[in-house]
């Protein structure tokens, strides 16, 4: 998890955190409260539970992270594939560059993700040996499909659109939901 922090700098965390703020800001406050520099308490509760879930799930995996770690950062940065696409761009400044900007529509953006998963997907099917195993797998892929996509468009209808902070948050619960499953499914 603090590879995870130190690679992206804790990009997503303060996501995570500026948008748990701006949901419980209200609706005429939440642009301002995702936009200050401050980390309210949602903000805060937020990075807690999700951190003790990350590391009840990891304590639960243990050997099977090497597995699992990949499909949950794939699936994470997935989810933000959908939201783009979905909602539109809310900025707090006149001036900011939307993601938007060099959007090229969902099947272009996603191409190439698609070609991994199916890669990833392929080498699954012949390496793996039990029929037990095999249906957890699809199983796995298909909640993350639904994840991927469900947990950005909750994020946008309750904020109104999508920014980075949001992003950074449906990663970070995408990831972790996905983390989850797998706990529960090994």
């Amino acid at each position: 998890m603090a590879s995870g922090y130190l690679i992206t700098g804790g990009l997503h965390l303060d996501g995570l955190m500026d948008t748990f703020d701006g949901i419980f800001a209200g609706k005429k406050r939440r642009l301002k409260a995702m936009k200050d520099s401050k980390v309210g308490s949602f903000g805060v509760q937020a990075l807690v539970f999700i951190t003790l879930i990350q590391i009840a799930c990891i304590l639960k995996i243990q050997t099977q992270i090497i597995f699992v770690l990949p499909i949950c950062l794939f699936w994470g940065r997935f989810s933000n594939l959908f939201f783009i696409e979905k909602f539109k761009y809310m900025s707090y400044k006149n001036k900011s560059i939307s993601h938007k900007k060099f959007w090229n529509g969902f099947k272009k953006e996603s191409l190439i993700s698609i070609i991994f998963l199916l890669i990833f997907i392929s080498y699954q099917l012949v390496s793996i040996t039990s029929q037990a195993i095999l249906i957890k797998f699809f199983i796995l892929i298909l909640v993350g499909i639904f994840l991927s996509y469900f947990i950005p468009n909750i994020l946008g209808n309750k904020i109104g659109g999508f920014n980075g902070d949001a992003c950074g948050a449906s990663v970070v619960l995408v990831e972790t939901a996905i983390l989850f499953m797998h706990s529960i499914l090994l």
